[in-house]
């Protein structure tokens, strides 16, 4: 029996971009300018259009100044984290 881990919660990662970028008052071209990423592709990301990939939240985490698993970690935001189950 294979045993298939949770869906990330990909609505809780956009939401979190969209509070982060509005928490600071940044336009989409502010946080393109500060993340060196194209505004269409931040837009793509905060409307659930696109994914991105690690390079993409790298760059995110760095121009938003908080740690990569800030952003990430809600991926998990419905269930239990990998590594956090005691036996």
């Amino acid at each position: 029996m294979t045993i298939l881990p949770p869906d990330p919660d990909t609505t809780a990662l956009r939401l979190q971009l969209a509070r982060l970028r509005v928490e600071r008052g940044w336009s989409f071209d502010e946080l393109a300018s500060r993340s060196g990423l194209a505004r269409r592709t931040l837009i793509d990301l905060e409307h659930g259009r696109a994914a991105g990939n690690v390079a993409t939240w790298h760059a995110l985490a760095h121009a938003f100044d908080v740690p990569i698993d800030h952003l990430l970690g809600t991926l998990c935001s419905d269930h239990t984290p990998p590594g956090t189950h005691t036996p």
